[in-house]
């Protein structure tokens, strides 16, 4: 059955720019009420008050934290805050869109140059697989997470294919997409669906921080069968079709959003994730 996200509430980590952000604003443009997770320095505290003037000119609520959202502190004080503010009535959309990992290779370049530590590796795969499950768990137990509930994970393309510096996110993405499908049927019974969307490479503040991004922007922009790279609104207007129905049976999918880019990729691909928690 269709369903209106107006007066629901939206919880997006990841809130302050590129995907992120484009689906925040989407939401809120369907009468959806926003809660936005965001890791950034004092810089970025206009653009964060712009986004969330945009929200609250859709008429409705902006709430917005500057908080690492990988933390369990973050997670204890938010949740309570979310049953308070969606008066027990729970998430509609749980969007994950972290993007914080190393972009260290795994073994040092014969030139020289860093290799991959256990700490740069646990730290990825923490903020950008981990932590979904974590957040889940404790939305669940505070009872946030209701029938015709949908999470959202971001994945990418690196997932599957090979670039030098994307080693720790790629294997941070796997590990993310299986989160995905274990959670999919262990929320079914709940009428709550979960799916990881893989966005096309997608120019945001993240991809501009991997090296090799130039060359395969180019590259997937010519490949793509709508001579285009992917936008962040073409993310977020999937967000809310995707949205738009109590049924739980679309789920533990990994749905590409990327207009064919992967289909005519040719071994070519860059991603829209990289170093910050910006998605």
């Amino acid at each position: 059955m269709l369903t209106s996200l107006d007066k629901t509430w939206g919880l997006v980590l990841g809130a302050s720019s590129g995907i992120g952000r484009a689906c925040a604003l989407a939401m809120a443009q369907q009468g959806m009420n926003v809660v936005g997770v965001h890791f950034d320095t004092a810089a970025a505290a206009r653009s964060v008050a712009e986004l969330a003037d945009e929200i609250t000119a859709c008429g409705v609520q902006a709430r917005f934290h500057n908080l690492n959202a990988a933390r369990k502190s973050t997670r204890d004080e938010l949740v309570g805050t979310l049953g308070e503010l969606t008066d027990g009535a729970g998430l509609k959309i749980l969007l994950h869109s972290l993007a914080f990992g190393t972009l260290v290779r795994y073994l040092p370049e014969q030139t020289g140059g860093p290799m991959l530590t256990q700490r740069q590796l646990e730290m990825t795969m923490d903020v950008m697989a981990h932590s979904l499950l974590y957040w889940v768990q404790d939305l669940c137990a505070a009872g946030l997470l209701r029938p015709g509930a949908k999470v959202y994970a971001m994945t990418s393309a690196g997932a599957v294919q090979h670039l030098p510096s994307y080693g720790a996110v790629s294997a941070a993405k796997v590990a993310l997409e299986s989160h995905v499908r274990q959670l999919a049927c262990e929320l079914a019974p709940r009428g709550v669906a979960v799916n990881a969307l893989r966005a096309g490479v997608t120019l945001t503040p993240a991809l501009r921080r991997i090296p090799e991004h130039e060359e395969f922007s180019r590259d997937s922009a010519r490949n793509n069968p709508h001579h285009r790279l992917t936008t962040p609104q073409d993310v977020a207007e999937a967000v809310v079709l995707l949205s738009a129905t109590t049924s739980s049976w679309i789920t533990g999918n990994t749905i590409g959003v990327d207009g064919g880019e992967l289909l005519a990729a040719g071994g070519s691909w860059a991603s829209q994730e990289g170093i910050r928690q910006d998605g």
